[in-house]
């Protein structure tokens, strides 16, 4: 893959305040299309990058492109051409799920905005709770519609930034399949995580970023080549964590409108 084929490109990026340097010359590109992780400790410089990207920061030096626009000369075509979703959701708790997409849509005064709201609370399994206050969802419907709300517009990239922050297991789950339908869908994920398991669920391409620089990048396969190949020995294969706990409370991950009522049906 050239720059030129590029989602994202990132060259020779550095970063410091004061007398901190954050980032000290980061290096990566991203496929169209793709979920590319960057993978780091806190402070390890994921969000700054971000933000250099989103054009919400400067960067010392070094260059970069979102879109096929430089983030230097073309700020303004690469806003246009992104989303960002931070580490809490930014949903209005008062409105209703369906009401927070309306008013994203006609700030974005796009037309018929009642009828983008109803098709993205489908696409999220939240047309049940699409009438409901968003301060009675659960963690994991309220990452889901401010996932939706930044898909407003179409946007080509989307920046997730730590997104499955302060969320149960279930909601993670709920979360990591509405990032694996965006890239299916054709839209390229650039997605920063401390989880280990996160990145390896999601990512078509991992970078670990560390003490200011790219310390490797490559797929998941590459990654595991760096360590010596493991003695084969035979084991029996005992469930994992994840298939534990959905088996134990079964694989929902609908708008969870009802449950209560539902288990109170059972109960009588």
């Amino acid at each position: 893959m050239t720059t030129a084929d590029a989602a994202i490109r990132v060259t020779g990026l550095e970063k410091s305040f004061k007398d901190v340097h954050v980032l000290r010359g980061v290096d990566f590109d991203v496929a169209p299309g793709s979920i590319f992780a960057l993978l780091g400790s806190n402070g390890a410089g994921k969000t700054t990058v971000v933000r250099i990207l989103a054009t919400l920061l400067r960067p010392d030096a070094g260059t970069a492109g979102v879109h096929g626009f430089d983030i230097a000369t073309q700020a303004q075509q690469v806003r246009e051409s992104i989303s960002l979703t931070g580490q809490f959701a930014a949903v209005d708790e008062i409105l209703t799920g369906r009401e927070n997409l309306m008013l994203i849509a006609q700030l974005h005064h796009l037309k018929d905005p009642g009828g983008i709201a109803d098709d993205l609370l489908a696409r999220f399994s939240l047309t049940e709770a699409g009438g409901r206050r968003a301060g009675t969802y659960s963690g994991g419907m309220r990452r889901r519609l401010d996932i939706a709300m930044s898909l407003i517009g179409n946007p080509p990239v989307i920046f997730l930034d730590e997104p499955t922050t302060g969320l149960d297991p279930q909601a993670r789950i709920e979360v990591w399949q509405t990032v694996k339908q965006l890239a299916a869908a054709g839209t390229t994920v650039l997605l920063t995580t401390q989880y280990l398991d996160e990145a390896e669920q999601l990512a078509d391409r991992i970078a670990i970023l560390h003490q200011g620089r790219i310390i490797v990048n490559g797929t998941l396969a590459e990654l595991k080549q760096l360590l010596p190949a493991a003695k084969v020995e035979y084991v029996e294969k005992q469930p994992s964590l994840e298939e534990v706990f959905l088996a134990l409370v079964g694989d929902d991950t609908g708008s969870g409108a009802g449950d209560t009522e539902r288990a109170a049906a059972q109960d009588k």
